[in-house]
């Protein structure tokens, strides 16, 4: 993105988030393209999913300490997506490396499989939280860099590949936020660096325990903090 100008990038705002970034962000060799073309099988999702659960938990919550990510009722698109930036190293998670790559995952279908899965389990009702200090400066930075994108309730958008994060564990968002900040991700929406740039720690913890406590439609949402995923039983 180096022919853009930065200024022009600040003045354009929200148009070129939506529109003029994303053949570069949301590019790739076409296996995205050919996962999101293909018919997802839930049975085989939760096949795959097994691998995943050893990590991210068999109803694909997470930790609340933020050491793994809440990736139950994820959109679909952001899920393929983030597996195949995985794989092609346009995400580093040396955690993760092994178990996405088609010789222990399988090839296109399979992600669209997992992906299925992964989006159609609840989330957790008791995600982790941060302490709860300046939720108002959290939400006033929320509305002013986040919503054009993430939506008016962390909801994210499927169609654009903007990720949910209503519900998302704080510690797990706030690391990724500053790694973001930093330019050490990089699959990362580049508009959503230049926004955060000049953030302070204060401003980070404030927008993400923001972000956090943001919920989830409740058809999405498990009961209770006690259901399990009956597919394991």
């Amino acid at each position: 993105m180096c022919w853009i100008n930065r200024g022009v990038v600040l003045l354009l705002g929200l148009v070129i988030t939506t529109a003029g970034w994303s053949l570069e962000w949301n590019n790739g060799s076409g296996e995205k393209e050919r996962a999101l073309t293909l018919k997802p099988n839930y049975n085989r999702g939760l096949e795959y999913y097994r691998i995943c659960a050893k990590c991210h938990n068999k109803q694909g919550w997470g930790r609340r300490d933020g050491s793994f990510p809440q990736i139950s009722g994820q959109h679909y698109n952001v899920l393929i997506k983030q597996l195949v930036d995985m794989r092609e190293n346009n995400r580093e998670n040396p955690s993760m490396q092994h178990f996405v790559m088609p010789e222990m995952l399988g090839d296109a279908q399979a992600l669209a499989d997992l992906s299925y899965y992964i989006s159609k389990l609840p989330m957790t009702p008791a995600n982790g939280k941060g302490r709860g200090k300046n939720l108002e400066r959290g939400q006033d930075l929320y509305m002013e860099k986040c919503i054009g994108c993430h939506g008016d309730n962390g909801e994210g958008d499927n169609e654009k590949f903007f990720p949910r994060i209503q519900g998302q564990h704080y510690r797990y968002m706030l690391r990724q936020f500053k790694w973001i900040r930093a330019g050490e991700r990089l699959n990362a929406h580049p508009d959503m660096q230049i926004r955060i740039e000049n953030f302070t720690l204060e401003d980070s913890k404030a927008v993400v325990d923001y972000i956090s406590r943001q919920k989830p439609p409740k058809e999405i949402v498990a009961p209770s903090r006690k259901w399990r995923n009956p597919d394991f039983e």
